[in-house]
């Protein structure tokens, strides 16, 4: 299945889904993520799919989310709506019952990165850069980030990324361990190691691999429900902020935020 803005093809035991938006760095509006979960409506039905690969066009796998779709909503729109669907639609992407490796060719941001935090491994190529960026626009991750993230690198550097907004290089996110492997910037190389790795999991025995994945994450998931509300009452009030307000205005505007803490 294919659309113009996330493609997914099937090959054998492997099947990759592209972000294809190259021109706005594969911002994530509606209708991808309708296409994200049409694709993930498939996958879970594929019962010859064995690893999936996920992966953008162009200079980036994801910024995250496209600011225009969602600044304009209010509080209860964002939670009933914005907010619940891309907790709905990654969540699929974290059960789905197959291995997921998010291929990160490029700038990972925010919602993106958070596309990427619901993935079982993820590949870096050398220098992408990933970060958590919404505190500057006086908002917070709304998509599982604040959850998922401390879960992988722990609530100290969770809260590290988060409260400064910085970017991190591949090779320092891989000794967090937001990264499973750097690969040189190459795209062919990343390609090439990621679907190498795919091949090597897809030999093994697929319920075997499968039931590994849905341990591990069982484990992982106590009060993991909670924390996801949390966010979602949290990120639907600071997006109504005048900080938030003044951080949208400064990001169309392209200057500093004045940021007033109301």
């Amino acid at each position: 299945m294919a659309t113009d803005l996330v493609q997914l093809s099937l090959d054998g035991p492997i099947a990759t889904v592209v972000l294809n938006r190259a021109e706005k760095l594969n911002a994530l509006n509606r209708e991808m993520l309708s296409a994200l979960e049409r694709c993930a409506d498939e996958l879970e039905r594929s019962q010859d799919t064995r690893v999936v690969l996920l992966t953008g066009t162009g200079k980036a796998f994801c910024v995250g989310a496209d600011i225009f779709e969602w600044s304009d909503l209010s509080p209860l729109e964002m939670g009933r709506r914005w907010i619940r669907d891309g907790h709905r639609i990654f969540a699929r992407y974290a059960r789905l019952p197959q291995p997921l490796i998010a291929v990160l060719n490029g700038y990972t941001f925010g919602g993106g990165l958070e596309l990427a935090l619901a993935a079982d491994l993820r590949l870096a190529a050398e220098g992408v850069q990933l970060s958590f960026p919404e505190v500057k626009l006086g908002i917070i991750p709304g998509w599982g980030g604040t959850q998922r993230l401390a879960q992988l690198i722990g609530p100290s550097r969770a809260k590290q990324m988060i409260f400064s907004g910085e970017r991190l290089l591949a090779q320092q996110a891989e000794k967090w361990g937001l990264v499973n492997e750097v690969v040189p910037s190459d795209s062919d190389k990343l390609t090439q190691r990621a679907l190498a790795l795919a091949q090597q999991i897809a030999a093994n025995g697929p319920v075997a691999v499968q039931m590994t994945k849905q341990l591990i994450d069982a484990g992982m998931a106590a009060n993991g429900d909670a924390g996801l509300v949390l966010e979602t009452l949290a990120s639907s009030l600071a997006s109504f902020t005048a900080d938030a307000q003044e951080g949208v205005a400064a990001f169309r505007q392209r200057r500093p935020p004045q940021f007033s803490g109301r």
